[in-house]
């Protein structure tokens, strides 16, 4: 079995739900992939949207609870929101916790092309996150 790594947010609508989609894309081979948040919600349209600019299908996914997954054991836990960093609950093992602060880009409002360009700018952050993650491993 394959040692497991959760992506948490706040809502798990946005940046957590881009994570999740990066590190199955990029570490899927390695790692079980999963994202949740403290207060889901749902799956922002933008999100799947500039996802599948690089090919990486998230429309299937649904925003999580985080409880959810306080019966598993992680080998790593990415906080992707300082919200979510301040509320991880504790979880089983001893994951690794890593905390990676991006800004909201749900919280960009505007025509719907300022709200994809805020997407993309935060998607290719964590992109790059992920990628250096991986190159380190």
């Amino acid at each position: 079995m394959k040692p497991a790594v959760l992506v948490l947010c706040t809502g798990n609508s946005a940046r957590s739900q881009m994570g999740e989609g990066l590190f199955r894309h990029i570490l899927g081979h390695r790692f079980e992939v999963s994202s949740a948040g403290t207060r889901p919600s749902s799956v922002r349209p933008e999100a799947i949207a500039v996802m599948a600019e690089l090919g990486i299908d998230i429309s299937s996914h649904r925003s999580k609870h985080v409880d959810e997954f306080l019966h598993r054991e992680f080998a790593y836990v990415f906080t992707v929101c300082d919200n979510a960093r301040e509320a991880c609950p504790v979880l089983p093992g001893q994951p690794n916790i890593i905390h990676w602060s991006f800004e909201d880009p749900a919280a960009v409002e505007g025509s719907q092309a300022e709200r994809l360009a805020a997407f993309r700018l935060i998607r290719g952050q964590i992109h790059a996150r992920v990628r250096e993650f991986a190159a380190a491993l």
